[in-house]
C-alpha cells in the first residue's frame, strides 16, 4: 500500500513538472514570437522612413527634374502626412516589456523626422517665392540639425537598446535596419542648403535656357572684413571679434536684373575650410549692392589665412574673370 502511494505521489509530481515545463515552453515561444514580430514591424516602419528621406532629399537636389512649385508643395505635404502616420503606427506597436526602452527611442526618432518634415513643408513654398525667401531658406537649413539628431537617437540609443534586449532574451530576430535620414553631413552646412534651394527654385539646368536676352554678369567690388578693407594679393591684419562679417560689393555689369545671386567666402585654414555665404534676392542692371556675410566660425589667429571671395555666375554669364578675388588675412586676438 505504501509503495503504491509513493508511486502515485511521484507520478503526480512528474505530471505537475511536465505541465509546468509545457506551460513555460509555450510562454517562452509566445515571448519569442512577440519579440520577433516587434522587430519585424519596427524595421518596416524604419524602411518607410528611409524611403521618405530618399524622396525628400531627391527633391531638394532636383532629382525629379524641373517641377512646378505647386507640385513640390504637394509632394512635401504628402510626406508630412506619411511621417505622421509612421509615428502613430509606432505608438501602436505591441512592444514587449523587454524592448520598452527601445520602443520609446524609436517613437522619438520618427517624431523628430515628422517634425522636421513639417518644417520643410512649411518653409519651402516661401523659399521658392519672392517674399521671405531668405528667412524660409534659413528655416530649411536649421531643421537639418533635427534630422541629424534623429539619426543620433536611432543609431546610438534605439539600436543598442534593442540589440541588448534581443541578446539578453537569446532570441533570433532580424537585424535592425540601417537608417540615416540625413544622407550627407554637408546638409548641415547652411551655404550648401541655400545652394540646393536656389537651384530648386531656378529649376536646375532649365535656368540657362530661360535667361533673358542680352548681357548677363556681376563683378566684385570692395571687400571688407570686420570693417577692415581687404587688398587683393596683399596681407591684411583683422582683429577677431564676436560679430565678424564680410561686406562684399556686388556690381551688376550686365543688361538684366539678376536674381538669387550667391556670394561666398571661403577661408583656407590648412584643415577643414571655413565657408560662409549669403544671397542677393535681386540686383538691377547697373546697380551696386553690398552683401553682408557673417563669419560664424572662429578663424585661427596669428597665421596667414587665404580668403577667397566669389560671386557665383548667373545664368548665361559668359565672362567670370571679375567674379572672384583672393586675399591674405592675419587674424589677431
Amino acid at each position: 500500500m505504501m509503495l503504491r502511494r509513493t508511486i502515485a505521489i511521484v507520478f503526480g509530481l512528474l505530471v505537475v513538472v511536465l505541465l509546468v515545463l509545457v506551460v513555460r515552453s509555450c510562454l517562452n515561444a509566445r515571448a519569442e514570437d512577440a519579440l520577433q514580430d516587434y522587430v519585424r514591424e519596427a524595421n518596416e516602419l524604419v524602411r518607410q522612413s528611409n524611403a521618405e528621406s530618399r524622396s525628400l532629399f531627391g527633391l531638394l537636389q532636383g532629382a525629379g527634374g524641373q517641377q512646378e512649385a505647386v507640385n513640390i508643395e504637394n509632394a512635401l505635404n504628402g510626406w508630412r502626412v506619411e511621417s505622421s502616420r509612421l509615428v502613430e503606427r509606432a505608438d501602436d506597436l505591441d512592444a514587449p516589456d523587454e524592448v520598452s526602452t527601445a520602443q520609446r527611442y524609436l517613437t522619438e526618432t520618427l517624431a523628430l523626422r515628422r517634425d522636421g518634415l513639417a518644417v520643410v513643408a512649411d518653409a519651402i513654398p516661401g523659399a521658392l517665392a519672392d517674399q521671405e525667401r531668405r528667412q524660409s531658406t534659413s528655416r530649411v537649413a536649421r531643421v537639418m540639425r533635427v534630422f541629424a539628431a534623429s539619426d543620433v537617437l536611432y543609431n546610438f540609443r534605439y539600436r543598442p537598446s534593442l540589440e541588448d534586449a534581443v541578446q539578453d532574451e537569446d532570441v533570433a530576430t532580424e537585424d535592425p535596419v540601417d537608417s540615416n535620414f540625413l544622407p550627407d553631413p554637408q546638409w548641415l552646412n547652411p551655404s550648401f542648403v541655400a545652394d540646393q534651394v536656389a537651384e530648386l527654385r531656378a529649376g536646375g539646368a532649365g535656368d540657362q535656357e530661360a535667361a533673358a536676352p542680352g548681357l548677363h554678369g556681376n563683378g566684385i567690388g570692395t571687400v571688407t572684413l570686420g570693417g577692415v578693407a581687404l587688398v587683393p594679393g596683399g596681407s591684411t591684419t583683422v582683429p577677431v571679434g564676436d560679430d565678424l562679417s564680410f561686406e562684399v560689393q556686388v556690381a551688376n555689369q550686365g543688361e538684366n536684373t539678376e536674381t538669387d545671386v550667391t556670394v561666398r567666402a571661403t577661408l583656407d585654414t590648412g584643415g577643414e575650410p571655413i565657408e560662409a555665404s549669403e544671397q542677393l534676392d535681386t540686383i538691377a542692371a547697373g546697380e551696386t549692392k553690398t552683401v553682408s556675410i557673417p563669419l560664424r566660425e572662429r578663424p585661427p589667429t596669428g597665421e596667414n589665412v587665404s580668403v577667397d571671395v566669389e560671386i557665383e555666375p548667373v545664368p548665361a554669364e559668359e565672362q567670370t574673370d571679375n567674379n572672384s578675388a583672393t586675399f591674405m588675412v592675419i587674424f589677431t586676438q
